[in-house]
C-alpha cells in the first residue's frame, strides 16, 4: 500500500507543481483564480479516474466522497488549495492529497464504516490575497461578514463577494451567514499539513500531533503620522519623526513580548511590513509617515487581550512624547482552537503503534482546523516535518514523512469516531 501510495503522491505534487509554477520562484495558487483552478481541475479528474464523485458545494469549496457515500453524518479531511504568493507546493495540498489517497484505499479495498468518509479541498484559505484567512471554511459555516465580503483581492478592485460568485458560491446564503453544509453533516474534521516552523525537524521526529492552533489579533496597516521636515534644520526638541516613534514602539514591544515569554506566557509577534512613504522618502528628509503591519498570536484569548493593552499604553505614550499620532486600521480577531483532546490521545497512541513518538506539536499559523473546530466540531491535525520553514519557494518535504502521515491518518479515519 505505501509503495502505491508513494508513486501516486509523487506523481500528483509533481504534476500540480507544473501546473501552478511562478514564472518567478515557487509556487502561486491564487484563491478563486486560474491557478487554483487548474490545481482543483487535476485532483477531480484523479478523483473520476480513480472510481471516485465530486462537487463544488455552495461556498465554492470541492467536495470528493465514494460513489456509494450515503448521505450520513461523515468524517472530514482534507486541507486547502490555495497559496500563498510564490510559496511551497505541500501547504494545503498535503492534506487534500492524504485524504485522497485514504479515501481511494477505503474505496478499492471495499472497507464499509458506520459513517462516511469525505474529503474537502477549501478555497481562499490564505490571507495574503484577500487580507483575511480561512474563505472557504468561513464561507461554508456562515461566517463571512458583510464587510469581509467587501474586500477586495490584492492588486484589483475584485471583491470576495465577486470571486465567490464567480466559482459558483450562493452567496445570498452566505450573506445570510446560513451553513451551506449541514454541520450535522460533520461528525469530525482532521487535517494532514506540514508544520510551518522547524520544531519537528530540530527533535529528529518525522510526525507531530497538534493540541491547539495560536488565534490573532492583527492590524493589517498601522500609519504613524509626523511631519516632514529638513534633516538638518529641525532640532531634536521640534521634530515629530515618524520613523523615530515607530521604531520606539517596535523595540519596546519587543522588549514587552521578551518579559511576557520569560513569564511562560505563551505569545508572539511580528511587524512582517514596514517602511515610509516610497514617493516622499529621501536621506535629508524628515519622514512624517511610516506605515506597517501588526501581528501578535497565542494559544489563550485573554494572553492575546492582555498584550494588546499593552501595546495601546506604549502607543498613546509616545504619541504624547513624540507628537505624532497613530491610525490603526480595522483590528481582525482570529480565536484560538483546541484541538478534541480525546483525538490528540488516540492520534498519539496511533502514531506509536506506527514507531513515531507522537510529540505535540502546537500549531503558531492558523489553520481551517480552527474554524470547525471553533464551530463544535470534533477536529484533530497532524504536521509534517519541513526541512525548510513555509511561506517560502524552498518549502520542504520528505516523501516517507507524507506516507506515514497518510497511513496514521487512514487508521484514525477507521477508529476515531469511537472514542
Amino acid at each position: 500500500m505505501k509503495a502505491a501510495w508513494t508513486a501516486l503522491a509523487t506523481r500528483l505534487f509533481d504534476d500540480i507543481a507544473a501546473l501552478t509554477r511562478d514564472p518567478d520562484a515557487g509556487i502561486t495558487r491564487e484563491c478563486y483564480a486560474d491557478s487554483e483552478n487548474r490545481a482543483i481541475h487535476h485532483l477531480r479528474q484523479f478523483a473520476h479516474n480513480a472510481g471516485l464523485t465530486s462537487y463544488t458545494d455552495r461556498a465554492g469549496n470541492v467536495v470528493f466522497q465514494r460513489p456509494d457515500d450515503q448521505g450520513r453524518p461523515a468524517l472530514w479531511c482534507g486541507s486547502h488549495f490555495d497559496s500563498v504568493p510564490q510559496g511551497g507546493n505541500y501547504d494545503g495540498l498535503a492534506g487534500i492529497i492524504a485524504g485522497l489517497l485514504c479515501l481511494k484505499q477505503l474505496h478499492d479495498a471495499h472497507i464499509e464504516l458506520p459513517y462516511d468518509v469525505r474529503v474537502i479541498g477549501l478555497r481562499g484559505e490564505e490571507s495574503p490575497w484577500f487580507g483575511k484567512a480561512y474563505l472557504g471554511s468561513r464561507a461554508l459555516s456562515g461566517g463571512l461578514t458583510e464587510r469581509d465580503l467587501a474586500l477586495t483581492k490584492r492588486g484589483s478592485d475584485i471583491t470576495l463577494a465577486d470571486s465567490l460568485s464567480a466559482v459558483g458560491a450562493d452567496i445570498e446564503a452566505i450573506r445570510r451567514q446560513e451553513w451551506l453544509i449541514a454541520p450535522q453533516q460533520f461528525a469530525g474534521y482532521l487535517e494532514v499539513h506540514i508544520e510551518q516552523a522547524d520544531s519537528l525537524e530540530h527533535h529528529h521526529q518525522a510526525l507531530g500531533v497538534v493540541p491547539g492552533i495560536r488565534g490573532n489579533v492583527r492590524h493589517n496597516l498601522v500609519h504613524c503620522i509626523g511631519e516632514d521636515g529638513h534633516s538638518g534644520a529641525v532640532p531634536r526638541e521640534e521634530r515629530h519623526d515618524a520613523v523615530f516613534a515607530v521604531s520606539e514602539l517596535i523595540s519596546v514591544v519587543d522588549r514587552r513580548w521578551r518579559e511576557w515569554v520569560a513569564t511562560g506566557h505563551d505569545l508572539v509577534v511580528t511587524v512582517g511590513m514596514l517602511g515610509t512613504d516610497a514617493a516622499h522618502h529621501s536621506v535629508s528628509r524628515i519622514p512624517g509617515d511610516v506605515s506597517f503591519s501588526l501581528e501578535m498570536r497565542s494559544l489563550h484569548s485573554a494572553t492575546l487581550e492582555a498584550f494588546y493593552e499593552v501595546v495601546q499604553q506604549e502607543r498613546y505614550r509616545i504619541e504624547t512624547e513624540r507628537q505624532v499620532r497613530f491610525d490603526f486600521d480595522k483590528r481582525i480577531d482570529t480565536p484560538p482552537a483546541a484541538m478534541h483532546a480525546p483525538w490528540v490521545a488516540q492520534a498519539q497512541h496511533i502514531m506509536q503503534r506506527h514507531g513515531l513518538e507522537g510529540l505535540l506539536t502546537p500549531s503558531g499559523a492558523g489553520h481551517d482546523a480552527a474554524v470547525f473546530a471553533n464551530a463544535g466540531i470534533p477536529s484533530i491535525m497532524l504536521f509534517v516535518r519541513n526541512q525548510h520553514g513555509s511561506h517560502n519557494p524552498h518549502e520542504a518535504m520528505r516523501m516517507d514523512d507524507f506516507i506515514d502521515a497518510t497511513a496514521v491518518l487512514y487508521d484514525m479515519l477507521q477508529t476515531l469516531v469511537q472514542v
